[in-house]
């Protein structure tokens, strides 16, 4: 099976902020935006199976993330995130003249949901492994992990596969170290740092962190609002998303579909990329 070709993309986000993409296949657009602390290469399989199967998938960095701008001057809260989600589906319908399907995974799920509360902007939603109403024990162990060498980095790749598996021990390590080379940047003193600003999730008053329960709430407020139909994917053992807060936002949707993932995390695409690829293209076969 040959691989699609690629094409890079570089799109304005809300506060015109350069926005890093790709997008391989040709289709109806399915928007692809990753998790906080990943960059948009966590979607590379998914996007490819889409091609194939007849969908152009545009994946993107997020603000601060990846080959996407750091912001200095505005910041990285949940709803400039929803603000960038919404700028990134009105530039693709006015690309395509089609509303995009989004795919979010956890921030990128949450932010496509402000988006499409403050305007109808998407054809259908599927979130993965992520609803407003997380474990908060979950969300701190996580933000825990980013956090801890984000400033000084790691002497090696190698080092930091070892602190990735000492945290996903239940996750095979992978033998090529790759995939970990494109979310990480060796800087000038030849220490390799994650890539993203750490400022994100820094705890200051520009960080993911500020204000985050108000957004969450106006976002947990958004689920009986919203009219589209919506994947709700979650990872059996995921550590962010209990399975009855799952549930529930699944059924509290008008057009609610719900899946559990066997033998994944929260990071659900990476643990299990081809039956969650599956779950996400059956849901797609049923959107008219």
């Amino acid at each position: 099976m040959n691989l699609p070709t690629e094409r890079m993309l570089d799109v304005q986000g809300a506060d015109g902020n350069d926005l890093s993409g790709s997008v391989v296949g040709s289709g109806r657009p399915v928007l692809m935006l990753h998790g906080g602390g990943q960059t948009r290469h966590a979607w590379q399989q998914t996007a490819e199976r889409l091609a194939h199967r007849g969908y152009a998938a545009y994946s993107f960095d997020m603000r601060g993330h990846g080959d996407s701008a750091w912001v200095l001057e505005t910041g990285y809260s949940f709803q400039d995130y929803a603000r960038d989600a919404g700028a990134l589906a009105d530039w693709l319908k006015a690309e395509t003249g089609l509303p995009p399907i989004g795919v979010g995974a956890s921030l990128g799920g949450l932010s496509m949901i402000g988006a499409e509360d403050e305007k109808a902007r998407f054809k259908a939603i599927a979130l993965v492994d992520i609803v407003p109403k997380m474990r908060q024990e979950g969300a701190q162990r996580i933000v825990s992990f980013m956090t801890a060498a984000a400033q000084d980095g790691f002497e090696s790749l190698e080092a930091a596969a070892e602190a990735i598996s000492a945290y996903m021990p239940n996750r095979k390590r992978p033998k090529s170290l790759d995939g970990l080379r494109k979310n990480m940047r060796q800087r000038d003193d030849g220490r390799w740092r994650w890539h993203w600003d750490p400022v994100f999730a820094s705890g200051g008053d520009r960080s993911i962190l500020a204000d985050a329960p108000k957004h969450l709430l106006r976002f947990d407020e958004a689920i009986d609002r919203l009219t589209l139909p919506v994947l709700v994917v979650r990872g059996m053992s995921s550590e962010l998303v209990d399975e009855k807060e799952a549930r529930d936002a699944a059924e509290r949707l008008s057009d609610g579909h719900y899946v559990d993932i066997a033998q994944a995390g929260h990071m659900i695409v990476g643990d299990r990329n081809d039956a969650f690829s599956e779950a996400l293209l059956t849901f797609l076969e049923g959107i008219s």
